[in-house]
């Protein structure tokens, strides 16, 4: 009774309930918990911890990393297996539940594209396993082929899509609305010693940026924070130069509604014609609107739009 007690007592806590769900349905580490809980990583250590003892989640090494696994639900107790899935399944539209399985999403399509343990649809197929692939090392890569283009990355956040920029870029100019967040940008600028940055704060629906000062005008995941997204896009057209870019990343329309309050996401995402539009009424040209990246199962799609400032001043009314 005294063992029931304690188990029954171990099972009342709602992170653990939600760290035996998320583990139920993949095998995962740390640092991968933490980022689907958005718990603290002390948290999801002490949790694990307690579940392990009890005998309720199983750790495994893979290639230097410990990774965790739900052990009682593989069918150790017939019983408690089946409480916890009727639990699990009764809870699916649970608005926590529903975060979690969509950030679970995110740390898997990460996983993969990181190719940290990619072996393609079989991962037991070592011949699919190519050591060192890596997007990032690609887009670095691509990066040496642009020219030496003046960049303005609108909406920075903490700056790493600027360091990459700087990479390549003559110069970039960041601008955040948040101080604290510049801050931290300038720090990492810091520490990677990159020197080609000038940082401004200031709105996305009002620049701190002179008229036609930039090649290339970027926003990553940045439009769905904007209070006017569509002024947001008609700056970043006024900041770039004729027959330079206009470059959106940002999230297809979706219904994961718990962004607003966890991400500060003003908008559940655009449709591609809303994208479109806002780029054409901006005056851009050739716009273009694709799929960046898209995963079975995650709730998030990320479009890509782009679009050319005309090089041609526009008629005014009345004139030929």
């Amino acid at each position: 009774m005294k063992q029931a007690s304690a188990l029954y007592r171990l099972l009342g806590d709602e992170a653990r309930l939600r760290l035996l769900r998320v583990l139920a349905r993949e095998r995962l580490n740390v640092t991968e918990l933490t980022g689907v809980l958005g718990l603290a990583q002390s948290g999801v250590s002490r949790h694990l911890g307690l579940l392990k003892d009890a005998g309720l989640v199983a750790e495994e090494r893979d290639g230097g990393f410990s990774y965790y696994r739900a052990a009682a639900l593989a069918g150790a107790d017939a019983a408690l297996t089946a409480i916890l899935h009727a639990q699990f399944d009764a809870s699916a539209a649970d608005p926590a539940v529903r975060a979690d399985d969509a950030r679970l999403q995110e740390v898997l399509r990460l996983r993969k594209e990181n190719f940290d343990t990619h072996a393609g649809p079989d991962t037991r197929d070592a011949r699919q396993l190519v050591p060192g692939r890596s997007w990032a090392a690609w887009s670095r890569a691509l990066g040496l082929l642009m020219p030496r283009v003046k960049v303005a990355d609108l909406g920075c956040g903490e700056g790493y899509l600027t360091i990459e920029a700087a990479r390549w870029a003559a110069r970039v100019i960041a601008v955040d609305r948040s101080e604290t967040v510049l801050n931290r940008a300038k720090a990492l600028a810091r520490r990677r010693r990159v020197s080609n940055v000038i940082w401004k704060k200031g709105e996305l629906e009002k620049l701190p940026m002179k008229d036609a000062s930039v090649d290339v005008a970027m926003l990553s995941q940045a439009l769905h924070h904007a209070h006017d997204p569509a002024r947001a896009v008609a700056e970043a057209a006024r900041v770039t130069t004729p027959g330079g870019r206009v470059l959106l990343l940002d999230l297809r329309a979706h219904q994961e509604d718990w962004v607003r309050a966890k991400l500060g996401d003003r908008r559940l995402g655009f449709e591609d014609t809303e994208l479109r539009r806002m780029l054409t009424d901006a005056g851009l040209v050739d716009v273009k609107v694709g799929v960046g990246a898209r995963k079975s199962g995650d709730p998030f799609t990320v479009l890509i739009a782009s679009g050319t400032k005309s090089t041609t001043k526009p008629t005014k009314p009345g004139k030929p």
